[in-house]
């Protein structure tokens, strides 16, 4: 198993223990884990009309209860609505979980979550107009 550990900056209360830190991993997440995940954003966001952004990789919702759904499966004890309690940074964190399982392999090369770009990008050409 290929868990990672996400440390909480705001410590949140499971099963009545304080929690530091959360186990995730991505590739336990189910079909089923990511319909629910999708249908519980949309209750979250009050959304009726699926995903207005057109794209997973731009649905910062979505991203987040990715992640709870990567939480969960490696911690089947803890409940969506303990996760929910998560605030401040700790969201983005897990958020960031979601979000790197859209990008899939992408994301896996960058898992530093480092502002630096992983490869070197090679600037456009254009051509010389000939005169």
């Amino acid at each position: 198993m290929n868990n990672q550990v996400l440390r909480l900056k705001k410590p949140i209360t499971i099963n009545g223990t304080n929690v530091n830190s959360v186990e995730y991993n991505t590739d336990e997440i189910t079909a089923q884990q990511f319909a629910e995940a999708d249908s519980r954003k949309m209750r979250a966001s009050g959304s009726k009309g699926g995903n207005l952004s057109g794209a997973v990789e731009l649905d910062y919702g979505l991203h987040l209860y990715l992640g709870f759904a990567a939480i969960i499966a490696v911690n089947p004890s803890y409940d969506i609505v303990d996760l929910e309690r998560i605030k401040g940074p700790d969201v983005m964190g897990v958020m960031k979980i979601g979000r790197n399982f859209t990008l899939g392999s992408v994301a896996k090369s960058t898992a530093g979550d480092s502002e630096e770009p992983s490869e070197t990008m090679q600037e456009p050409s254009i051509p010389q107009s000939q005169t």
